[in-house]
């Protein structure tokens, strides 16, 4: 049937989706929902590191793989291969590099960074020509619940290049922060993907085959077993409906070594997010997947 409405032109707006996409089972949920949005112009897919060798790489082979599956035709760009204390004197990525392009040109719709993993590529853009952080808002998935960090968890995103984190968190850019209390609330189970995404073309069987192959995997410990979170995903519904959350501003803080937050004095003011609409999102993704592919 496809989509019956069509989106003014005023309203769209230029995205980029900064993804470890092979790092976990829900990058690819959250590239799948972003690649349906009519009022999103992607502009490009970055892969990113998950802080091993080669992970990059492995990230743009299943950014590749979604876009086959959905019959999606979007520029994909290789980054950073590896964290911004191991690269910064090497030769800028092409994400890297596109980022620059993209924030400086003149364009009336605004550019949103959406930044799903390891904060690397858009460190290393903002590094090379700093002018580009006040032409651009960043939605970051990342970072320990502020004010109520826990030193026996690590948290994924930031602590796969602690540096670049605290480069961009305090830089001074447009910056939301999506931290693990907020993006671990959207939950879904494996019975409703299996009966409400698992039917919905070769994207709908990959999305589901993928998380149940990663959730039988002996690193996949952390996991319920019955259940996942798709974390990435608020960072799409932030940008296509900013209104499914709630926010308020704080003096940026600094992570530690081990992911948790020390603070000082004088920090620029970022904007966290402390809830989301998450049915919202779900509901959203799922819509979208059965209009396109059901």
């Amino acid at each position: 049937m496809g989509y019956l409405y069509e989106i003014p032109d005023d309203k769209k707006i230029r995205v980029i989706v900064d993804t470890d996409a092979a790092c976990e089972a829900d990058d690819p949920f959250a590239i799948a929902q972003a690649l349906m949005i009519k009022k999103f112009i992607i502009k490009g897919i970055f892969a990113t590191h998950f802080g091993s060798v080669g992970s990059m790489k492995r990230s743009l082979d299943e950014i590749n793989t979604i876009l086959s599956l959905m019959g999606k035709t979007v520029p994909v760009f290789e980054g950073e291969d590896g964290a911004l204390r191991d690269v910064r004197l090497r030769d800028l990525s092409p994400a890297a590099k596109f980022l620059i392009q993209e924030a400086m040109r003149e364009d009336e719709h605004p550019l949103y960074v959406l930044c799903l993993g390891a904060i690397t590529n858009v460190a290393r853009a903002i590094l090379e020509c700093p002018h580009i952080k006040h032409k651009m808002k960043i939605i970051w998935i990342g970072g320990q619940e502020i004010g109520n960090d826990n030193a026996g968890f690590r948290e994924f995103n930031s602590g796969n290049d602690i540096e670049a984190a605290n480069f961009v968190i305090g830089c001074g850019a447009d910056l939301t922060l999506v931290p693990n209390n907020v993006y671990g609330s959207v939950r879904i189970s494996l019975s409703e993907i299996q009966r409400r995404i698992y039917p919905l073309g070769e994207i709908g069987k990959h999305l589901f085959e993928n998380m149940v192959a990663y959730n039988m995997q002996p690193w996949a410990k952390w996991t319920p077993g019955e259940s996942w979170t798709l974390g990435d995903n608020p960072a799409i519904g932030i940008a296509l409906d900013e209104s499914i959350g709630v926010y308020k501003y704080e003096e940026a803080p600094i992570f530690n070594p081990d992911t948790t937050w020390k603070y000082a004095e004088g920090r620029p003011k970022i904007r966290v997010c402390t809830r989301v609409d998450s049915r919202f999102i779900l509901e959203d993704l799922i819509a979208r997947l059965e209009i396109e592919y059901g």
